[in-house]
């Protein structure tokens, strides 16, 4: 038989599958109607071509739609690479980076420069009207040194280490953010700070994502990370958790290593006034219209209760 084609004629009142698809989302894009979703763009993801143009697609549909998308991406694998390519060592201190001074300039070169107006020319291809600031501007995100600690492996006992120019939010202004909005403009945000004495720090991009977010009291907090999201003990995606739920999961272990502070930061944001926080594969094809428009979402959903 031949096979079923776009000029084939359709049953009387057959529904086409595209049709169905759209019908379903509406429901979802009334909920998301001129609300704020944060999304953290970060992972190998953003080293692929097809995933970026995928990604950039979605940002634009969802501006389209009537939502306001305020991108805010990391870079470290870009980071790595120029600084390898520059000869510049890099140090670390319990797994952290330590951001020198030569460091720092290759920091906001990736960060500021060539990636984020990579990922603003990918969104305009698209049809979107994105425009590429840091954290630098107009005082959007204020920071201080971060002071950290870290177990030492001979004594066990906690000591502080100096990372540098590594820096944590003290305070956030969102006005740029708000007034690029109000353009019909999509904000594309590189996690760079700056101290009240001028210095500019780096920001980890989920730390500044979940206070951008806590502070625009955004609908959705989505973390694009590589991987799935949260999984039980037999490797199977939790779809949502309520923060005692999280908390329990890590006190048993179910929730280890890297995704421990991952999950904690999650839990801050929700305390901080986000509705909910979501942990999504960025390798998934358009994983952020799956999560926002449609029932079964893409990755583990975090909110203070379960949501009905």
């Amino acid at each position: 038989m031949p096979k079923d084609n776009e000029n084939t004629p359709k049953p009387a009142g057959a529904v086409q599958p595209e049709a169905a698809v759209l019908s379903k989302a509406l429901p979802y894009m009334q909920r998301y109607d001129r609300a704020t979703v944060v999304v953290k763009y970060g992972g190998h993801a953003m080293g692929d071509p097809e995933l970026a143009a995928h990604f950039a697609r979605d940002i634009v549909l969802l501006k389209q739609s009537g939502v306001n998308p305020v991108v805010v991406h990391g870079g470290g694998p870009q980071i790595g690479a120029l600084l390898e390519k520059l000869g510049i060592k890099s140090r670390f201190e319990g797994g952290l980076r330590v951001t020198d001074q030569d460091t720092m300039d290759v920091v906001e070169m990736v960060l500021a420069g060539s990636l984020n107006k990579k990922i603003v020319a990918d969104i305009n291809a698209q049809g979107g009207k994105a425009v590429g600031i840091s954290g630098k501007d107009a005082g959007l995100m204020t920071v201080r040194k971060l002071e950290k600690q870290i177990a030492d492996p001979d004594s066990n006992l906690m000591k502080e280490v100096d990372l540098g120019f590594v820096g944590e939010p003290t305070k956030v202004d969102p006005h740029i953010i708000d007034v690029i909005i109000a353009s019909d403009l999509i904000p594309v945000i590189a996690p760079l700070g700056v101290s009240r004495e001028g210095q500019t720090y780096n920001v980890n991009a989920d730390t500044f994502a979940g206070e951008l977010a806590a502070k625009m009291l955004a609908k959705r907090l989505l973390l694009l990370t590589d991987v799935e999201g949260v999984l039980d003990s037999h490797g199977k995606l939790i779809a949502q958790l309520s923060i005692e739920e999280a908390r329990a999961l890590i006190a048993d272990g179910t929730i280890s290593d890297g995704m421990i502070p991952k999950i904690e930061s999650c839990i801050q944001v929700l305390q901080n006034g986000v509705e909910a926080v979501v942990i999504i594969n960025g390798k998934t094809p358009h994983a952020v219209l799956l999560e926002l428009f449609t029932e079964h979402g893409a990755g583990t959903l975090l909110s203070s209760t379960r949501e009905g």
